[in-house]
């Protein structure tokens, strides 16, 4: 979480058939928006989460594997929480939304938690966010789009001490100053995302777990905010039967009546436990996402997926497997690809058919219909899809959602409901995608789809 993946596992370019459209395309069904005409942002505020919704027993052996590991797979000796009332301060180059969305999050802490968490303006705090550059992010840590470190003050400090004890977080005996890195100068939405993530692994569980798909404490990077499952996990972490310094085996004893106590619902639900993830896959889809350049990637996602079907996988981590390797084949195989995509949309629509991962797939799937002329498929996969994004307070998701909604309208001559579906998309663009030069270019990108808006080239 904040490192290698969410970089990585964004949003994927729904330029699916770039290779056989010319980039300079013109776009002759509509005129091109001028920068200064984009409409006000739009984000999503304090929208309703749903609540966890699995069995207590598994969510407590989810707890015991988030608190007491690291996501290097080392095993913490205790688990460590902050003491008392907890400070966050912004520090750096803060924009209006980072500020709005932090406000936010902190009231869901403080509501959904029962975190006593609160802002303040100046003054040391218990964690600091520290906005900076993108290009300071990199020379920190170059995977990392966001990160967060114990006992640091800035970035240069971190530099100097990030080999040492003092930033080893297994050494800690409880929380008292953490540091949040992350880029100001991206969209919106990739801030929003960072704050979810980071802030709530300076405040408690360091790991991340492949078989939990109902929460950002997942390296596959699909769910973007705080879940009810995240919440859950947080308020129980920082419910009093637990303490600084206990082990493992103390927190065992304690988790089920905590759970019990704070979630009954769960106490109803029969136990489904998913068996642990192999680090042979978690090496390959890294591999497969993030290794440089030539067939590598390509032969990491094939092994992946192969492993997750070896294994008799049928939950979302075969439809990520799926999904990994449809980004790989989709720049040299579109058919193999769309194979793919299916196959991962089916599963997702099985074990998560109102999560992100599965409006994801539907997205690329009409992106596919567009380009092959099926603007009613189309239409179709972006109805169960739209709903899905604004759950998942998606704004990137919901902004290509609604210019593929726009292509397909246009095809079928259908001009009002074109130019209100594009209208629409352009104010979560801005959220979700960033600067106006990033929204024209998404604009482009899903207009060159329509095979109507192609023309040879003279």
């Amino acid at each position: 979480m904040g490192g290698a993946f969410k970089a990585l596992v964004v949003l994927a370019s729904v330029a699916l058939t770039a290779c056989s459209v010319p980039q300079d395309a013109p776009l002759t069904t509509r005129a091109v928006i001028a920068d200064t005409s984009l409409p006000p942002i739009k984000s999503f505020g304090n929208a309703a989460v749903a609540p966890a919704s699995r069995s207590n027993a598994d969510m407590a052996r989810d707890f015991l594997d988030l608190s007491f590991s690291l996501e290097s797979g080392r095993a913490l000796p205790a688990m460590t929480r902050f003491e008392g009332p907890i400070t966050v301060r912004l520090n750096g180059t803060v924009t209006d939304t980072m500020r709005s969305d932090l406000k936010v999050l902190l009231a869901r802490l403080r509501s959904e938690a029962r975190i006593n968490i609160s802002e303040i303006s100046s003054g040391a705090a218990n964690i600091t966010i520290h906005a900076v550059t993108r290009r300071n992010i990199r020379r920190a840590l170059p995977n990392a789009a966001c990160f967060v470190v114990p006992n640091v003050q800035d970035l240069s400090d971190y530099r100097l001490s990030r080999a040492s004890q003092k930033t080893d977080w297994s050494r800690l005996s409880k929380r008292e100053n953490i540091a949040i890195f992350l880029a100001y100068d991206t969209s919106p939405q990739d801030i929003r995302d960072c704050l979810h993530e980071e802030l709530a692994q300076a405040l408690g569980p360091l790991n991340d777990l492949f078989r939990l798909s109902d929460s950002v404490f997942n390296d596959d990077n699909f769910q973007s905010v705080l879940t009810g499952f995240d919440m859950l996990m947080l308020r129980a972490y920082y419910d009093p039967s637990l303490r600084n310094g206990m082990t493992r085996d103390q927190a065992a004893a304690r988790i089920r009546s905590i759970l019990a106590r704070i979630n009954p619902r769960g106490e109803r639900i029969a136990s489904a436990p998913v068996q642990a993830t192999p680090d042979t896959w978690k090496n390959l889809i890294t591999t497969a996402l993030g290794a440089p350049g030539g067939n590598q990637r390509l032969v990491a996602a094939t092994r992946a997926l192969r492993l997750a079907l070896d294994l008799g996988w049928q939950d979302h981590r075969l439809a990520f497997s799926h999904y990994a390797l449809a980004r790989q084949l989709r720049g040299q195989d579109l058919d193999k690809a769309r194979v793919h995509f299916l196959r991962a949309a089916e599963i997702y629509a099985n074990v998560a058919s109102d999560g992100p991962q599965h409006s994801h797939m539907l997205i690329q799937l009409a992106a596919f219909d567009i380009s092959i002329g099926d603007p009613d498929s189309a239409l179709a996969r972006l109805n169960q899809a739209q709903p899905i994004a604004i759950k998942s307070q998606n704004a990137a998701q919901l902004a290509s959602a609604l210019m593929l909604r726009s292509e397909a309208h246009l095809m079928l001559a259908q001009t009002d409901k074109a130019r209100r579906a594009r209208l629409d998309s352009l104010g979560w663009a801005r959220y979700g995608f960033g600067p106006d030069w990033a929204v024209q270019a998404r604009l482009r990108e899903i207009a060159a789809l329509n095979p109507q808006n192609t023309r040879p080239r003279t």
